[in-house]
């Protein structure tokens, strides 16, 4: 059977539009996922489209070692953007890969052995990093991992402060997690932090790749508690829905990197849909309207739900909500009889990631539809 690493949904996808996925018989589905945050622009967005079509017919692929104009032009995007002095840009393929290449950098950059991670964090599944990762079912079967890892407690800054030392090579943490629960970190931990990896010698990772390219509501979510980390990581929205990651870097990093590489680094069609990405969602002030709609999406979801839900939390377009029966059920539910899809993050949690350019209606479509479907459940 084709397929068979994948469980399928019975919904198969035929094409996509704005905020919405259209199936194969016709049915109109709202993407309130965004399969992972990965289309914030929506679904074939024209800017894309065009970008992507007009490279094809230029250049299809040229890897890395050959400067090519598209590639050179997302590199000082890429700079430009970055939080502080994160101006030195690897290009790769997922977050996974991000990740990877930090945790090598950081490594290679100190010359020491230890990374700490944080509980509840997910950071990948290739296998450094997912020795990084906290959830051990993700790990079943594929140990032993990479080693010198220690975790703490996510949000814990005196635990922190006794595990990072001068034997540390970097911390890598979300600045709010995702497949962990949807669990914003704290101005004052992330802030900590910094201090505390600048005291040690070490490397901060941030890792933004679900948070990054304007979810939270700014373009990064570390520009929102002013932290400039050593390392930070990003993919997913950053080509609409192309594979590709980025993992930039401060000059005291990048200097010392270590062997690193990538075949298909920075292809040149999937640089130039991220080049469109990144102008577009700026020109379209996407990450401050994502801010909006996002306080809108919980304050709608609060008054509401109220306490037939345990918690609802999150920053900008990434909004979780904890309940109290199975968050699959609701999310079947929510597909099948209301057209409406969305993610687990864990076995309570209620994910949206919808792309950032929904606005008050799709909000209150997804709100309106929510009590019937947990009430569905319940019964």
């Amino acid at each position: 059977m084709s397929g068979f690493v994948f469980t399928e949904k019975p919904i198969p996808i035929d094409h996509g539009e704005g905020p919405y996925l259209y199936s194969d018989d016709g049915t109109e589905y709202l993407d309130f996922g965004a399969s992972y945050a990965c289309s914030p622009l929506g679904h074939c967005h024209p800017n894309v489209i065009r970008a992507v079509k007009e490279q094809v017919e230029q250049v299809n692929f040229v890897q890395a070692s050959y400067p090519v104009d598209v590639r050179t032009t997302l590199y000082d995007r890429l700079a430009k953007l970055a939080p502080g002095d994160n101006d030195k840009v690897w290009l790769c393929n997922s977050g996974t890969e991000a990740n990877e290449a930090a945790l090598k950098f950081a490594r290679h950059a100190t010359g020491r052995q230890q990374l700490v991670a944080t509980t509840r964090g997910f950071h990948g599944r290739t296998m450094g990093a997912l020795a990084a990762t906290w959830n051990q079912e993700y790990k079943e079967g594929f140990e032993p991992l990479v080693g010198g890892i220690e975790f703490v407690e996510y949000g814990n800054a005196d635990a922190l402060s006794e595990v990072v030392s001068d034997q540390t090579a970097g911390l890598i943490l979300e600045p709010l997690q995702g497949e962990g629960g949807v669990n914003p970190g704290s101005s004052e931990f992330l802030r900590r932090a910094r201090e505390i990896t600048t005291e040690a010698g070490a490397a901060l990772i941030v890792d933004e790749v679900q948070t990054g390219v304007g979810r939270t509501g700014s373009l990064w979510a570390c520009d929102a508690v002013d932290i400039v980390p050593d390392i930070l990581t990003t993919a997913k929205g950053l080509a609409n829905g192309l594979p590709m990651g980025a993992t930039l870097c401060r000059e005291w990093i990048a200097e010392n990197p270590g062997s690193h590489g990538g075949t298909f680094s920075g292809g040149p069609v999937v640089c130039a849909a991220a080049d469109a990405t990144l102008e577009t969602l700026l020109d379209n002030d996407l990450p401050d309207h994502a801010a909006r709609i996002g306080e809108y999406l919980v304050d709608e979801l609060e008054t509401t739900l109220g306490d037939t839900v345990r918690d609802v939390r999150g920053q900008g377009l990434l909004v979780g909500i904890e309940v109290r029966h199975d968050a699959n059920a609701i999310l079947r539910e929510l597909a099948l009889e209301h057209r409406i899809l969305a993610l687990p993050a864990g076995r309570t949690v209620v994910r949206f990631l919808p792309p950032l350019i929904v606005d008050e209606t799709h909000v209150d479509r997804v709100v309106s539809a929510l009590p019937e479907a947990l009430a569905a459940v319940e019964s």
